[in-house]
């Protein structure tokens, strides 16, 4: 197994590491509202001898924390918010902590914690060696509405870097060279004219009308783009009574695709639909962009390079106890048989693997994607709940909370730095790493999605 000096840095700064994750569990904040996230996480850096700018780029919960000198750069992309509605006790059972309120269901209390450990690692070593390398943590806001590092990214961030990484709690120790869509976000707004529905319904201009004939040609139009396309949408304001012809009325739509290109040109079309939807009732259409990211790149390299370094550091050992609690969660999960039929649960509740590298694609959508168009980026993925977890839930909020997700947290630090190490060590690999990057964007440049006349969102009072 391997052990290094980055690697039992991680070990001696556990406790501090696996407190700051659990004050940033109990205390959850969604996206750009990451106050006391920001605050807590930016003071274990500074008392790590990091020199620490919070609010970078005009972001008021955004770090970067530097140590060290020369290169490589290597970046770690920290992520702190919760998401809305996910409250829940370390419990096997259903059960808030305060009814609607936000908790941490995808494990973002220990994600940005295991990037911190991972910048406590590499800086150890480095000291110890003496070898030249800069270390650099970022805060990283609002990943669960997918602009925080495109925000970032329109302002400079990551391009000085010469690799970065970013880590992931999962079910499993895994990591993939496939890659999850780009998407943008929109909310299509319209303005009718408000009447009496019964009385005089032809003096009114029907919003919710507009709403309606757009989702039918979104729908329609499903049947004409590339199979990588995702379309979906919520209708957010519809009226208030039958009576009434609304005259507001609007709906949020997310585009997703493997491509940007294909993101782009399928929102094109989408907006035409809205202009059509707007011209057959009469209405007024406002466009509000909330933003975009890219789809992810993986560098196969780095990524082959990690997995092997995952493989030769010790996983974590799982009491009975943590068993115990997995498997109740397990039962109780709508994923159950299918996870149990395709024999992932036949050595235990928990995995005690490494995968081989994927290569499969995803549907869900990071705004890494923006950084891996920006510099090689790594995604590593280690275990954090029970193998049996549906994305989003309260079973991964519960194990975010307690040991199961702290032991994942760590190793995943461990695997980050120790690999950090490797590109120090060889500057060739660094080199290797930018000719494939080069070779992946195949002249492309990153453009971010984000027009600039979008204000960056505040933390709300």
């Amino acid at each position: 197994m391997m052990d290094t000096v980055a690697t039992r840095a991680v070990d001696q700064n556990a406790e501090i590491l696996t407190d700051l994750a659990k004050k940033i569990w109990d205390h959850p904040e969604t996206a750009f509202n990451e106050v006391k996230a920001c605050e807590w996480t930016a003071e274990v850096l500074r008392n790590a001898g990091f020199e620490v700018e919070v609010g970078y780029v005009g972001m008021p919960t955004a770090i970067r924390a530097t140590w060290g000198k020369g290169h490589p750069k290597i970046g770690f992309l920290g992520e702190y918010d919760a998401l809305p509605g996910l409250s829940q006790k370390v419990s096997t059972e259903k059960e808030p902590v305060t009814a609607g309120a936000p908790g941490q269901g995808c494990g973002h209390n220990l994600l940005g914690v295991s990037c911190v450990g991972a910048a406590l690692g590499m800086k150890a070593e480095l000291e110890a060696t003496g070898k030249e390398g800069t270390v650099v943590f970022y805060g990283c806001p609002a990943e669960e509405v997918l602009t925080g590092k495109a925000f970032m990214a329109r302002e400079g961030a990551f391009a000085d870097l010469d690799a970065a990484f970013s880590w992931h709690g999962s079910s499993e120790n895994t990591l993939t060279t496939g890659t999850m869509t780009g998407l943008n976000s929109a909310v299509f707004h319209f303005h009718g004219i408000t009447a009496h529905a019964g009385g005089d319904p032809q003096n009114g201009r029907s919003a919710l009308d507009a709403v309606e004939l757009m989702n039918v040609g979104a729908n329609y139009l499903r049947e004409h783009v590339t199979s990588d396309v995702r379309i979906h949408y919520v209708i957010k304001e519809g009226g208030t009574a039958p009576n009434i012809v609304p005259d507001n009325a609007s709906v949020w739509y997310y585009v997703r695709a493997l491509s940007r290109e294909a993101v782009e040109d399928t929102y094109r079309r989408l907006v035409k639909i809205a202009e059509g939807a707007a011209h057959m009732t009469e209405t007024e259409l406002e466009i509000e962009f909330m933003g975009g990211c890219y789809n992810t790149l993986n560098p196969v390299m780095l990524t082959n390079l990690t997995h092997d370094v995952m493989e030769q550091i010790e996983r974590p050992q799982w009491t009975k106890e943590e068993e115990a609690f997995a498997k109740a969660l397990n039962e109780k999960s709508p994923q159950y048989e299918a996870v149990k039929a395709s024999g992932k649960l036949e050595n235990g509740p928990l995995c005690t693997y490494v995968t081989p590298v994927r290569n499969e694609n995803g549907y869900g959508s990071t705004d890494v994607g923006d950084v891996q168009h920006i510099v090689p980026c790594v995604q590593v993925m280690t275990a954090t709940y029970n193998l049996a977890a549906p994305g989003h839930s309260w079973q991964i909020t519960a194990c975010a909370g307690m040991s199961i997700g702290m032991k994942g947290m760590l190793y995943g630090s461990k695997v980050m730095a120790a690999a950090a190490m490797k590109l120090v060590e060889d500057p060739k690999l660094v080199e290797e790493a930018k000719e494939e990057f080069k070779k992946q964007m195949n002249g492309k440049t990153y453009k971010c999605p984000i027009p600039k006349e979008i204000p960056i969102p505040q933390p709300q009072k």
